[in-house]
């Protein structure tokens, strides 16, 4: 089963909206509200649709949310349902032919997911207008070092390949003890203080969304850097978030 499917099951069950998700969303991005305002966007691999909601309540002039299954696109419909001008629809990130349509294009949580990352990348380009942005985030290896080491092996080997129900529920053996680690503790690091304010619930999908996709890279900086570089970007950025997950690769598309 590839991860577009799997993430589906997930979307399906998870496909609540959480106050918390906003400041997600900017730490995921590094951008402002105002950023977002009057821009024409596309949110590429969309999910449930909860990074879609955001530039939409800051003033988006439109937003175009795709994802490649039934389940996550159905959440998307009801997470943005309130967004006349959302546009949903059901595309492959190695097979999208939009070319200079967007202000912005946005891939949060996903490239790292992808089997061809550089066509999916280059894809994304070509989706911008000429001084159009690129934000996307993606998993880092820096400061995830245990989760390559321990866990990536369990979900290679396992979890990737085991029927989602028993995954869910074996995802309990590691999402309450961290949620009990993180209520007392508060830390220690910036990511732990910060799972330390969400439910139960909300911890348990991020473990759960850990364990059951069949491809998930965690890049160095330097690779980071020269998937950019692959896909004909110039003028761009590779920088870890206020809570030192991940990275954030903003780039400008050259015009001309």
């Amino acid at each position: 089963m590839a991860s577009e499917e799997r993430f589906g099951y997930e979307w399906d069950k998870y496909d609540f909206m959480d106050p918390i998700y906003e400041e997600q969303f900017k730490n995921w991005t590094g951008k402002p509200a105002e950023f977002w305002r009057g821009k024409d966007i596309l949110d590429a691999g969309c999910g449930m649709g909860r990074n879609s909601y955001w530039p939409l309540k800051y003033g988006a002039r439109s937003v175009v949310a795709f994802d490649n299954d039934e389940r996550s696109l159905a959440s998307v419909k009801q997470t943005l349902s309130e967004f006349s001008h959302a546009k949903i629809e059901r595309h492959d990130l190695s097979e999208i032919g939009w070319k200079n349509q967007f202000d912005i294009v946005m891939c949060i949580g996903v490239l790292h997911h992808v089997r061809r990352p550089e066509l999916a990348l280059k894809n994304m380009v070509q989706a911008l207008r000429n001084g159009g942005e690129l934000v996307i985030w993606v998993y880092s290896y820096e400061g995830n070092e245990w989760i390559v080491r321990f866990v990536n092996p369990i979900r290679k080997k396992i979890t990737s390949r085991l029927p989602l129900p028993i995954v869910h529920f074996l995802s309990y053996l590691c999402s309450v003890p961290l949620w009990i680690f993180v209520k007392i503790f508060h830390g220690p690091t910036p990511y732990m203080k910060q799972l330390s304010s969400f439910t139960l619930q909300h911890v348990h999908c991020i473990v759960f969304d850990q364990l059951i996709p069949s491809v998930a890279n965690y890049w160095k900086k330097g690779e980071v850097e020269s998937l950019a570089k692959s896909a004909g970007l110039k003028n761009f950025s590779v920088k870890k978030p206020k809570n030192n997950m991940g990275w954030i690769l903003t780039a400008k598309k050259n015009s001309g």
